[in-house]
């Protein structure tokens, strides 16, 4: 009796810690949480405005249009300084003030008149339209051709980076607004040193001055 009474007590306590595991939660898959936020919530958010703003088509841009399986329709063509490209079958169409995107879906539907589902890319493979000036102390002062998002920090390192004989403390960037015009200051020194403050994202035609 007493050796049974031994083995139902450690019946019991073996069935009591396995319910106790039983109830504990199992963790997530390494990765898993990881990868749901991915797109959705802040971090998504957070994501899409690290892109900047879309790319927008200008006077002397070089675009590449292709159409699938269209080679005769297809080329590299430039926009005009009224904004418009040549295409076959087409003539002239507007391409500046628009996104890549957007002319290809102008192409795309201007050509159904004259194709059967056509499928239109265009790529930008040479960007004149938008540029910055940085004038002072920098090794190479001048025009630098910008890219979306393009940053104080990005276009001075763009210029070659300042002189020995330069300000570092006192730049501004100098953008004309509404036919007014605004100063944005920045320390290349603090820029250096992490300090995003002054790190303005650039728009086409300002002026970086580095006294």
């Amino acid at each position: 009796m007493r050796k049974l009474g031994i083995l139902t007590i450690t019946f019991l306590l073996c069935s009591g810690l396995l319910n106790l595991f039983a109830r504990e939660p199992k963790a997530a898959p390494e990765g898993q949480s990881r990868s749901s936020a991915v797109g959705g919530g802040s971090q998504g958010k957070a994501s899409q405005d690290a892109e900047g703003p879309p790319f927008v088509i200008g006077p002397t841009d070089v675009l590449d249009i292709s159409v699938w399986k269209e080679p005769t329709v297809s080329r590299s063509v430039p926009v005009r300084p009224d904004g418009k490209i040549s295409l076959p079958l087409l003539n002239d169409v507007q391409a500046a003030g628009l996104t890549p995107m957007q002319l290809a879906a102008t192409i795309t539907e201007k050509l159904k008149k004259f194709l059967t589902d056509p499928q239109v890319t265009v790529t930008a493979i040479t960007i004149n339209s938008q540029r910055v000036y940085v004038v002072g102390e920098v090794l190479r002062p001048g025009p630098v051709p910008m890219f979306p998002g393009m940053t104080v920090l990005q276009a001075l390192s763009t210029a070659g980076g300042l002189t020995q004989f330069a300000d570092q403390k006192h730049g501004y960037v100098l953008r004309n607004e509404g036919g007014k015009d605004t100063y944005y200051p920045f320390s290349y020194r603090n820029l250096l040193r992490g300090d995003q403050r002054g790190n303005t994202v650039l728009k086409s035609g300002d002026t970086i001055v580095v006294p």
